[in-house]
């Protein structure tokens, strides 16, 4: 079970429940001012997921306005940028020199360094948050700029194929384990990255912006597919530099140039990718059973001594240490969440505090 927070706010007294959510808005989110016609008695719930460094939420609230002002980023700024996906009802919002209605399965990039204001008041709206450090995302902050307070499509195409992911996510959390956290963050991320691009490069193509912003979102779109290619042939020991260049039309040399503007050469981000992925397999409990050197094929690696050479030069430790500390770690982590949950029950309705869900808050 996957869900790390329930929050509601039922139990109580009407009159104190805004104030409530007030103060779990400040602790758990950002820090905003709030309003309501309901703040007599206020009904709302939320909950969250962490996803390795992206954390998932939703909320269901009555009529609400909330203000983020530059008091309030100076207070607090955790630099993040947040994917709203709005589930039902509507809200308006202004962010970042623009103005927008949101309705169901649309989505509105923001960033928490900018002033935000929206406005719920047709009814009890539901959403999700996905929040996502700017590091995640392989776009200039200057391209984010452009996308922000616009409204993006959950309906159709790749913004379809992610409001389907964070909604099943959301409805089939008990399907998932603590170790498929990363995994679903990784998922969540390429389908952003993807809805993103796809933005930026509709802007390039109807002429948005500078004229010489059209080549460089061609080349950013260009290495999102290869690096989408090659992650999806890393269990391949063939895949090469050469066999990259060929499935996507263009030359060797023009590949390496197009990774040396990102930082790094093509063979040392394959290797990259692959010792990542042998890494979350390595700390996986249900694949605890399963040799190291199976694990290293499976992702490419032909022979378990050069794997073993390369794991310890990217990470300080051989494969088995890595491993044994690892699971030994999650089972630690594991008892001590038990032992959170039964001192939780054993607590339980001693204090007079928002009604928290046992089973899904750790």
């Amino acid at each position: 079970m996957m869900i790390e927070m329930v929050v509601q706010i039922d139990d109580i007294p009407p009159s104190e429940r805004f104030a409530a959510w007030r103060a779990l808005c400040d602790r758990t989110t950002i820090p905003m001012e709030l309003r309501s016609t309901h703040e007599g008695d206020f009904r709302a719930t939320m909950w969250g997921i962490h996803l390795g460094q992206v954390m998932v939420s939703g909320t269901s609230v009555p009529s609400l306005w909330n203000h983020r002002t530059p008091v309030h980023i100076r207070r607090s700024d955790p630099e993040l940028y947040h994917l709203q996906l709005h589930l039902s009802g509507e809200t308006d919002v202004r962010h970042a020199g623009a103005t927008t209605t949101l309705g169901a399965r649309q989505f509105m990039l923001s960033c928490t360094s900018r002033p935000y204001e929206a406005v719920i008041g047709r009814g009890r709206t539901d959403t999700m948050t996905v929040a996502v450090p700017p590091s995640l995302l392989p776009f200039p902050a200057a391209d984010l700029d452009r996308l922000l307070g616009r409204r993006l499509s959950g309906r159709t195409g790749i913004g379809a194929l992610l409001a389907d992911v964070l909604i099943r996510m959301s409805a089939e959390h008990t399907a998932y384990r603590p170790a498929d956290a990363p995994r679903l963050g990784s998922v969540v991320v390429d389908l952003l990255t993807a809805l993103l691009a796809h933005e930026l490069d509709g802007d390039a193509e109807a002429g948005a912006g500078a004229t010489h912003t059209a080549p460089e979102s061609h080349r950013r779109a260009l290495v999102l597919r290869i690096q989408d290619f090659a992650q999806r042939n890393l269990h391949t020991p063939g895949l090469t530099p050469a066999s990259i260049a060929a499935a996507h039309h263009i030359s060797v040399r023009y590949l390496h140039r197009l990774f040396e503007r990102q930082g790094h050469t093509v063979a040392a981000w394959i290797r990259a990718q692959r010792l990542e992925r042998c890494c979350r397999d390595l700390a996986d409990p249900a694949q605890s059973g399963l040799p190291i050197h199976a694990i290293a094929a499976r992702w490419g690696f032909s022979h378990a001594a050069d794997f073993s050479r390369a794991f310890r030069g990217a990470y300080g430790i051989p494969p088995r240490d890595f491993r044994r500390t690892a699971l030994s770690q999650q089972v630690r982590q594991s008892q001590l969440a038990e032992a959170s949950q039964l001192s939780d029950r054993t607590g339980e309705g001693e204090q007079d505090s928002p009604r928290r869900s046992p089973a899904h808050l750790r």
